[in-house]
């Protein structure tokens, strides 16, 4: 065979082989390029509307927050907050066209700290410590719902998404709990060892 015609047949060949390492046998579909799971677009799901929230509670702070302290965070977490919920989507757009489902994050809805009523907000007195106490739980909530992602999850962008919700909330955790005095007890799901 010379060389001409046996080049067709070799990248044939490459084909196939190609085409059959990309499925998957459990469902017969072909494997996306992305490594991510339903868990991933649970996080997601759960994480976003989590974000908005904290994003609502933090305008109002700039608003009426009182302190350099309250201002500052709440600045930081509009900024940050939504500059995740623009990587979430993005990712959560990747699994999608790749025809992963979305599951269960596996996290309680009591234990997101979404109990807060964000409207009471407006009218609050003093309104700085209305929000700290409103914030750290809230804040709580997305280290226990970041901390499913890194053990379930696997898409690789998210689980950093994860790891640096888990960092940066942690530092503001401390840092109001701080501003506030030992007076804060940590949340009943934290106190439980739910946040693992």
């Amino acid at each position: 065979m010379s060389f001409k015609m046996l080049v067709p047949v070799l990248l044939a060949v490459g084909g196939l082989i190609a085409a059959g390492c990309g499925e998957d046998s459990s469902t017969g579909k072909v494997a996306s390029s992305t490594a991510g799971n339903a868990v991933d677009r649970a996080f997601v799901a759960d994480m976003v509307p989590h974000h908005q929230s904290a994003v609502q509670m933090a305008s109002i702070a700039n608003s009426r927050g009182r302190s350099a302290f309250v201002s500052g965070l709440a600045q930081n977490i509009v900024r940050t907050q939504n500059s995740e919920i623009a990587t979430m989507r993005d990712a959560d757009k990747t699994l999608a066209a790749a025809g992963v489902a979305k599951g269960s994050l596996g996290v309680p809805e009591h234990t997101m700290g979404m109990n807060g009523d964000v409207a009471s907000l407006r009218t609050a007195t003093p309104f700085d410590t209305a929000f700290l106490r409103m914030m750290i739980p809230h804040h709580e909530g997305a280290l226990v719902m970041a901390k499913a992602e890194l053990a379930k999850g696997k898409d690789p962008k998210l689980r950093t998404l994860a790891q640096n919700i888990i960092s940066g909330q942690q530092r503001e955790i401390t840092a109001m709990r701080k501003r506030l005095g030992s007076s804060v007890p940590m949340s009943d799901h934290m106190a439980a060892g739910h946040s693992g």
